[in-house]
């Protein structure tokens, strides 16, 4: 019989009016069994261990169990409290153990510590009130949700299209006419609007519950909060400010709802997930729960007890330590095993593959645990790959070939191409096609998460309208940020009356959005880049819970026209395989991918292409016909006649885009007839051909 089974026969003992018995020792966090709940928490230098059992809304306990010594196996305390119902209690600890800060030891036996791996955290609503003074405490979560015939849409990568958003921001303005704004529900509400806008993922920037009031203070007369949600304090519990209504030992059911329904409907669900830093901070920071349970297991510390700093935000976690490899993936774990999640962004991935010295390692085991663990063999997995400490990945992230990559190099060499940086067309070129050069010269084809903009930047709407960042409201006197934005204000700083810059600066955008969707690799777009969303030039919003970040759909009306242009881009990309996927030979004998100039017999590109031209072709063999799609790019100031690549007989093009087309037809759902392969592209404009079929 085994010691487990063995401790489970010893009678019960009556401890502060409780009967209990030793608990599971396999399973961290408190789950609801047969006749009680069961507690279970590790820690590697502990020397005690005391429950915390507290009535809802207070601060002292009604309870205090010492947790007995001969219920503890290696580093874990499990206990099992008989006669608890989860509604009944809310729970924390207490933790004993030596207490040095030079050797990074901070164990303190009065202080109150939130279980790590507590499935809903008590007090943190409304969203920006002040939280429930005291301490942090868990709430037990029943985990019987009916997730009735809803399965996982498993969408191929390259036929993904990401859309990046906060969860938050989302519907919190006036003008997004839900119901519910600002919550999860609300995000549901807008399913038919992301459903039209032909979007197949979403990305939720973090959902993990936050306090955004850690760093709350005023700034010309507005509340600053950390809105974004990039300091964690508990990786279990969805955050309870998101929801519409409180929910008592049911968190996260609202969450589950609108994942379920985002699923029915065809739409994968991502998770923006933070493992290189925690809300903790550095000595100075709260202490939530890791810094007072294992603070030498869980962070990188220097030989003084300090803690390195390659997050930027104060402290690091020592991910591929085994007890932290286990936390992190049992949360991978439960996401997708609870929460039916299809796919997970680590920010700041780099830090996953540093060592507890903060050293990069080659084979990182998290990352390959991660891989090739079972319950997340289907998951999409994306890294950010960089740090804050100045580790740069993008192309040599330890990927084991699973993970895909928000290629950053993507994103500087399209703003630079289109802005006018025309030497930059060797680089482009690489990155319109799939940047082979940094993804094993195409062999991990779906390795790069292509996009232009994303929420830590300018919106596209202000890529083409500021030449410098403008985060004066953030209260750094305007020295957050970066400031390498590669951007373009097309002549005038901000907003402009003149309608030669305007035009422009649309021009411009629908030249973004139309190569992002023609480009190898998948696309990222941000929400309200659809409908020209600004942010007035702050490029670093974090701390705007505000009319800066909120998505004002009054634009989409204003803006209607350039909505239509971008869901039908979309729409073309969908339509067109070429594109995406690698396909048998085209029959007109085109090559598969080809780049060029203005004159498509050149395929050398050089650093002095003012223009960039990019074939695909490949044969639909369910319907035996070619497809093919020729993008152009003119990135000079002038207008260039471009010829188009040799047809065979019985073979015509067709022009499908244009984005500065004189009749102001920028997208045709027919694409119209070319009588010859000569074409006149308008300056710094982008122009897309299909194969043209007479209509029957």
């Amino acid at each position: 019989m085994d010691a487990q089974k063995e401790d489970n026969r010893k009678p019960a003992r009556v401890i502060s009016g409780f009967r209990v018995r030793p608990g599971d020792h396999t399973s961290c966090g408190a789950q609801v069994r047969p006749g009680g709940i069961n507690f279970t928490i590790a820690s590697v230098e502990a020397t005690g261990c005391e429950l915390l059992l507290f009535r809802r809304h207070r601060n002292v306990p009604f309870a205090v169990i010492p947790i007995p010594e001969d219920y503890r196996i290696g580093g874990v305390y499990a206990i099992f409290v008989e006669g608890l119902a989860p509604e009944e209690f809310e729970y924390a600890y207490r933790i004993d153990g030596p207490f040095d800060p030079h050797t990074g030891e901070f164990f303190e036996p009065e202080r109150i510590l939130l279980d790590p791996y507590a499935k809903a955290v008590a007090g943190q609503r409304p969203w920006g009130a002040a939280k429930r003074t005291g301490d942090y405490h868990a709430r037990v979560v029943r985990e019987d949700y009916d997730w009735g015939d809803t399965s996982f849409p498993r969408i191929p990568l390259e036929d993904s299209l990401i859309y990046e958003m906060h969860v938050r921001g989302f519907t919190r303005h006036r003008s997004s006419n839900v119901d519910h704004p600002g919550t999860f529900r609300g995000l549901a509400e807008k399913i038919p609007y992301l459903k039209d806008l032909g979007v197949t993922a979403v990305e939720l920037m973090p959902i993990f519950e936050f306090d955004e009031t850690i760093n709350a203070r005023t700034h010309g007369g507005k509340l600053l909060l950390e809105y974004w949600g990039y300091n964690t304090v508990a990786f279990f519990a969805p955050n309870s400010s998101f929801t519409a209504q409180e929910e008592h030992s049911r968190e996260g059911d609202e969450l589950k709802d609108t994942i379920r329904l985002l699923k029915e409907n065809g739409i994968e669900v991502i998770l923006d997930v933070v493992f290189n830093h925690t809300a903790e901070g550095n000595r100075t920071g709260p202490f939530y729960s890791f810094k007072g349970i294992d603070n030498r297991s869980f962070y990188i510390l220097t030989p003084s007890g300090d803690y390195f700093n390659f997050s930027g935000c104060g402290n690091t976690v020592n991910c591929n330590h085994p007890m932290v490899r286990r936390f992190i993936l049992d949360c991978l774990r439960y996401w997708v095993s609870r929460f039916h999640v299809d796919g997970f962004r680590f920010d700041l991935a780099s830090i996953l593959t540093r060592d507890s010295n903060g050293a990069p390692m080659e084979l990182p085991p998290l990352l390959e645990e991660m891989v090739n663990d079972p319950v997340l063999r289907g998951c999409k997995l994306i890294a950010e790959p960089w740090d804050a400490g100045g580790l740069y990945q993008v192309g040599t992230f330890p990927s084991f070939d699973r993970f895909s990559e928000w290629n950053g190099r993507y994103r500087d060499a399209v703003r630079d191409y289109l802005k006018g940086n025309y030497w930059n067309a060797p680089e482009m070129a690489a990155r319109l096609t799939g940047s082979g050069d940094l993804y094993h010269g195409g062999s991990r084809n779906r390795a790069s998460i292509n996009f232009v903009t994303c929420h830590d930047g300018f919106t596209l709407n202000d890529l083409f309208s500021y030449d410098h960042k403008h985060n004066e409201s953030n209260g750094w006197n305007n020295t957050d940020g970066a400031d390498d934005n590669r951007s373009w204000n097309c002549g005038v700083e901000g907003p402009a009356d003149d309608p030669v810059i305007r035009q422009l600066r649309r021009k411009m955008m629908r030249s973004a959005i139309t190569v992002l969707m023609c480009s190898r690799g998948t696309p990222m777009i941000l929400a309200g880049d659809e409908f020209c969303n600004t942010q007035f030039g702050n490029n670093n919003a974090y701390c705007q819970d505000n009319e800066t970040s909120w998505l004002n759909w009054d634009y989409l009306k204003i803006n209607a026209e350039f909505y239509s242009f971008y869901k039908s881009v979309i729409h073309f990309r969908k339509a067109h395989p070429a594109i995406r996927k690698p396909l048998p030979p085209a029959r007109c004998g085109l090559p598969s991918i080809s780049l060029c100039g203005a004159d498509p017999d050149d395929h050398v590109v050089t650093r002095s292409n003012m223009v960039l031209g990019v074939l695909y072709a490949g044969r639909l063999t369910e319907e035996n016909r070619d497809d093919v799609v020729y993008m152009v790019i003119n990135a000079y100031w002038e207008p260039r006649e471009i010829r188009l690549p040799a047809l065979p007989e019985g073979f015509s093009w067709g022009l499908a885009i244009d984005t500065d087309a004189m009749d102001g037809e920028y997208y045709r759902e027919e694409p119209e007839f070319l009588p010859r392969p000569i074409y006149l592209l308008r300056e710094r404009s982008t122009a897309v051909f299909t194969l043209y079929h007479q209509p029957s």
